[in-house]
């Protein structure tokens, strides 16, 4: 068969040979699917000569992370004591869907241990370094689908987002990055951190892409993203904490891009939600709300001290284990009252803007030699990105222009907005990249 009329194959095959060269020394990869993947990639390119296309998803190449059930075989979710799991029946939801609507799924792409932190290293794995310098962190808790969507050795990556694991590994490999609204994507057969806050989001170099990604998981037929008219629109840039210990030149790149949004009419205002995040700062001193309820979904090995789990992920766990159940309660309770207070809050706007994280990437060194400022980055990482989890809102990042170590913009939406904000981030994204 002649190269050019098998374009998705092609492609596919210089992926796996660029995999292949360094199988001894992979990192962003857990598992790769040559075989089912170049079935996939045939199936795709005959759809095409025969026009009879499934639609825009219909030969991408996309990695999923290591989380999602996969027919016939253990979910791993990052963590080696699940190698005697039982395999899974079938495979996850949002997997079959990908499937159904064309898209070729090349691998599963390494994460932090159960999804659980958020720098992106797991003790069990090799650190899948930086797609702009390997020395450097990726990001976590979806450390490989960063990666390799940075790197190109896939179109899309899927990962999951609880605080910000998507938004987190995408803005310091410098792509995309979206949280949909929680309840939009089924998290069936998706190995769950804390249901409440769980979302599953895509990664890729354009704002198109993860449109396209997230309509096909959602259910949904996609369609083209039609940029908002920027001019007019109402934008919130949040006062306080959330806008504190920005390194300098992330400070510098978001002011630039402010005034780029201004210039093109944009009306950019202040908000004040430090009162909501104190509120639920005081709730979840008893704990966090992933915290516990991880707890309870990996109570059974909990007691064994023994247990082989990173060692930062079992002792938060086991302190979250003893966190009554009524006091849980009454954390999720608060919870749906500042949900409802921040929608409120954001009524008047029709975006927040912020620094996807006040920190880039930092050297793997100095986070695996020394606890404090692992604590210290992670805390730092966390702090913007986990805000749309906690308010059960939508967001994405975008990599802002012209940085060494990539940082991201990124943009909240009221829950539901999901097309508002993709549309929305459109825009933002095209006027970036003319700048």
């Amino acid at each position: 068969m002649a190269p050019a009329t098998r374009p998705t194959r092609d492609r596919l095959e210089q992926t796996l040979a660029q995999l292949d060269a360094r199988a001894g020394r992979e990192r962003a990869f857990v598992k790769l699917y040559p075989a089912s993947a170049r079935a996939e990639a045939d199936s795709s390119d005959r759809r095409m000569r025969e026009g009879r296309s499934l639609g825009p998803l219909d030969g991408k190449i996309v990695s999923i992370k290591d989380l999602f059930d996969i027919a016939g075989e253990q979910t791993l979710a990052g963590s080696i004591i699940r190698r005697a799991a039982p395999v899974a029946p079938a495979d996850a939801a949002i997997v079959r869907r990908l499937r159904a609507a064309g898209a070729v799924i090349i691998g599963k792409t390494h994460m932090t241990e159960f999804a659980f932190t958020a720098v992106g290293l797991n003790p069990h794995h090799p650190v899948p370094g930086n797609a702009i310098d390997p020395a450097l962190v990726p990001g976590g808790s979806s450390s490989g689908a960063g990666v390799s969507v940075a790197e190109g050795t896939c179109d899309i990556a899927i990962g999951s987002d609880t605080g910000g694991s998507v938004r987190i590994p995408a803005a310091l490999n410098g792509v995309c990055g979206f949280k949909p609204t929680a309840a939009r994507i089924p998290l069936a057969g998706a190995f769950p951190l804390s249901p409440s806050l769980d979302s599953i989001g895509p990664l890729a170099h354009t704002v198109a892409e993860c449109a396209i990604a997230d309509a096909v998981m959602a259910g949904d037929l996609p369609q083209p993203v039609v940029q908002l008219q920027l001019s007019g629109l109402r934008v919130a840039v949040p006062s306080g904490r959330l806008m504190e210990q920005l390194d300098p030149t992330i400070e510098s790149a978001f002011a630039g891009t402010c005034r780029r949004l201004e210039k093109a009419g944009v009306q950019i205002s202040d908000i004040h939600i430090d009162d909501l995040l104190e509120t639920l700062a005081e709730a979840t001193r008893i704990g966090s709300i992933a915290g516990i309820e991880a707890s309870r979904i990996h109570a059974d090995w909990l007691a064994d001290a023994s247990a082989p789990v990173d060692g930062r992920v079992a002792s938060s766990l086991r302190r979250r284990l003893l966190v009554p159940q009524a006091a849980a309660d009454a954390l999720l309770a608060t919870r749906r009252e500042l949900v409802r207070a921040m929608d409120e809050r954001l009524s008047a706007v029709d975006i927040v803007l912020l620094p996807t994280t006040p920190i880039g990437a930092v050297p793997i060194a100095t986070v695996s030699a020394d606890e404090t400022t692992y604590q210290h980055v992670e805390g730092l990482l966390l702090r913007n990105t986990q805000v749309a989890n906690q308010f059960d809102l939508t967001a994405i990042t975008l990599p802002m222009p012209a940085l060494a170590r990539p940082a991201g913009a990124m943009l909240m939406g009221r829950n539901q907005t999901d097309g508002f904000l993709l549309r929305a981030a459109s825009a933002v994204e095209a006027l970036l990249r003319a700048s």
